[in-house]
């Protein structure tokens, strides 16, 4: 058998080989409707908690995806069942030409829900036509309000850049979610000026428990900052009010409407409350690497097989339906962390979040 015919059957159980596989769902009736395709592993600022000691290195452009096969993998999604692409990095902004990926997928697929992560640092003056292309929601990635703290983690001067973009974005009325990685000792002290953002603009602010990812992590235990204490001390400042269930809004955030507010505030929990059994995603790498969970190092290599001249597009899919079956439960990753303390190899700007 040929690597890339090795590629497309290589840990998929013989009676798992049967091309009758009708759903794109998982042994345990997880319905994947959600797709995160990073494009690009690049980024314009070096966050202390993905930049990691292996240092700051690249996959080799050749090894890139297309945007062309890029939108073939989309189709092949959609063909599934997937309603929801989020385009991430890295940094998308950075890689030229990204709009024309927006607008290509708005052609595409009208009726796709397509959705941007962002660092918001190359935002401004994008925004009106991300609108115009049918973007419906923008989560943007900011762990500080302060100036001198913002250049202390990303080790870049560009909050005033970040805090246009976020105008132009309220101003514009596209869905706003702000991410903030939840750090004790860093940010904790913030929780009220993030709190005073959401009850002054229609946006959910939303805190990520910071997770032990890729090889060498920066992950100490003195700088976890749980969801429950951040909720106990975030109720000294307002009064917030639960929001019952998930929604597709929502994902996998706990939401709390703010008494007297105009948005939300939100935790996320991967690893106090892990939400695995609720996952309906999965994810692209910039260099074609399916993964069905965030926390398992497992991959399936899609783009030697869309290259292959045999192979193609019906490949690929059968992978990406294969591989869905095996989509695992992520927080039985977490019971075996890496001799480093990790969970995952790789770093995030290289996953796509």
């Amino acid at each position: 058998m040929s690597t890339i015919h090795k590629a497309l059957y290589d840990n998929v159980p013989q009676d798992q080989q049967s091309p009758a596989v009708e759903r794109f769902s998982d042994e345990y009736g997880r319905q994947v409707s959600y797709l995160r395709l990073s494009v690009t592993d690049r980024c314009n600022l070096r966050c202390m908690y993905c930049w990691t000691c292996d240092g700051l290195s690249f996959i080799p452009h050749t090894k890139i995806l297309t945007y062309e096969e890029m939108l073939r993998l989309v189709d092949a999604a959609v063909s599934l069942g997937v309603e929801k692409v989020r385009l991430t990095g890295g940094e998308p902004f950075v890689r030229k030409g990204f709009l024309y990926l927006v607008e290509s997928l708005a052609k595409r697929h009208p009726s796709l829900d397509v959705r941007i992560t962002t660092n918001a640092t190359l935002l401004a003056g994008k925004v009106a036509a991300l609108r115009d292309l049918g973007v419906r929601y923008v989560n943007v990635s900011l762990d500080t309000f302060d100036r001198e703290r913002f250049q202390k983690v990303t080790g870049r001067d560009m909050l005033r850049q970040v805090r246009r973009a976020l105008d132009e974005v309220l101003e514009h009325q596209i869905g706003l979610k702000l991410n903030a990685v939840a750090l004790r000792g860093f940010n904790d002290d913030e929780l009220p000026v993030f709190l005073n953002f959401a009850r002054r603009n229609p946006v959910d602010v939303r805190f990520i428990e910071f997770m032990p990812m890729g090889g060498c992590t920066r992950w100490r235990e003195e700088n976890f900052w749980s969801a429950k204490d951040i909720l106990s001390q975030a109720g000294d400042y307002a009064n917030l009010i639960p929001v019952q269930g998930r929604t597709r809004r929502s994902g996998p955030a706990k939401l709390y409407d703010i008494e007297g507010g105009k948005g939300r505030f939100g935790l996320i929990t991967p690893l106090s409350d892990h939400f695995c059994k609720s996952c309906n995603r999965l994810r692209i790498t910039p260099d074609g690497r399916l993964r069905t969970c965030l926390f398992s190092d497992k991959e399936y290599r899609l783009r030697p097989v869309i290259r292959h001249p045999k192979l193609g597009m019906e490949a690929a899919r059968k992978i990406m339906q294969l591989a869905a079956l095996r989509k695992p439960l992520g927080y039985r990753m977490l019971e075996h962390l890496h001799a480093d303390g990790s969970v995952a190899e790789k770093r995030m700007s290289a996953i796509g979040g």
